[in-house]
């Protein structure tokens, strides 16, 4: 495990809510199954690239890197100690080899320089204390000319699957998160993404608006259960006191005009970003190409 430096961050993901994730794998890989489309489709791994996933918890896009890069490899790493031994285990389960999860901050993780074609995320990269550095160290590890592709949440307004059980838990549709704040909805301004690729040294930046419904459970009352056990909800439940059962009939109440034969599917929105290494820089690059897996 390399050095961590966002300490409050894994702190979390190492508690109750990396707990959570893992235990309820499922149920997460449903909510981010329309996203892996658009992220995989914009990565074009080739049979024989080498693949970092960032943020990769409990592994599924990890997993599917590989399968695209089955003369290759894929390394998730992750700040989970949880989520990350949930993922070695489907990954074995699966019979999938070449793939590998380190836990580590990639932030700061020392990464082979120059080791990877790709590197991706599937939403586990928005909560990076200095995301200039963190970005910058992640372009190291790719080789010149190096493709990263990762998806995250645009404005908060546009996430009815955080608005809707948000409003109903607060009494008030919660606000703008500061784009300069480490969280969910830190590159939500497309300036400041830009801005912040840019500085870390990646050129020809673009950032593509999709729109996907994400599944939290098969009806609304299983969905309210569902959302009422993470972790940011059960510590705001706790810091009020508010009783269970009311909040519960509200969170329910809320979801169900999602509802649909297909479960509670409720609409988002994110950037589709992509960015690459400049061609000639060949700062930190190894001379065997760094890929000792």
């Amino acid at each position: 495990m390399g050095h961590i430096v966002n300490t409050h961050q894994a702190e979390a993901w190492n508690g109750y809510e990396g707990e959570h994730w893992a235990a309820h794998q499922q149920r997460w890989d449903a909510v981010s199954q329309e996203l892996n489309h658009h992220l995989l489709t914009a990565a074009a791994i080739g049979e024989q690239d080498h693949v970092l996933d960032i943020g990769c918890g409990n592994g599924q896009s990890t997993r599917l890197a590989a399968a695209r890069a089955h003369r290759g490899h894929a390394l998730g790493v992750d700040l989970s100690a949880p989520m990350l031994a949930q993922a070695r285990a489907t990954a074995a389960a699966e019979g999938v080899s070449n793939v590998r999860f380190e836990h580590g901050d990639a932030q700061v993780y020392p990464f082979e320089a120059g080791g990877f074609d790709v590197a991706i995320s599937r939403g586990g990269i928005m909560f990076f204390s200095d995301p200039v550095t963190a970005f910058a160290n992640i372009g190291r590890a790719l080789r010149p000319g190096g493709r990263l592709v990762f998806v995250c949440p645009r404005d908060v307004h546009r996430q009815d699957w955080f608005v809707a059980p948000m409003t109903a838990l607060l009494g008030r549709p919660p606000g703008p998160a500061g784009p300069r704040e480490p969280g969910m909805f830190s590159l939500a301004d497309h300036d400041h993404l830009h801005d912040l690729l840019s500085r870390a040294g990646f050129e020809t930046v673009t950032a593509t608006g999709i729109d996907v419904y994400m599944t939290y459970g098969s009806d609304a009352a299983d969905a309210a259960e569902f959302v009422l056990g993470m972790g940011p909800v059960r510590f705001y439940l706790d810091q009020t006191g508010r009783p269970a059962e009311g909040v519960r009939s509200a969170v329910t109440a809320a979801l169900r005009p999602y509802e649909v034969p297909g479960g509670v599917r409720m609409p988002g929105s994110f950037w589709l970003v992509a960015a690459s290494r400049p061609l000639g820089d060949t700062l930190g690059t190894s001379p065997s190409g760094g890929r000792h897996f």
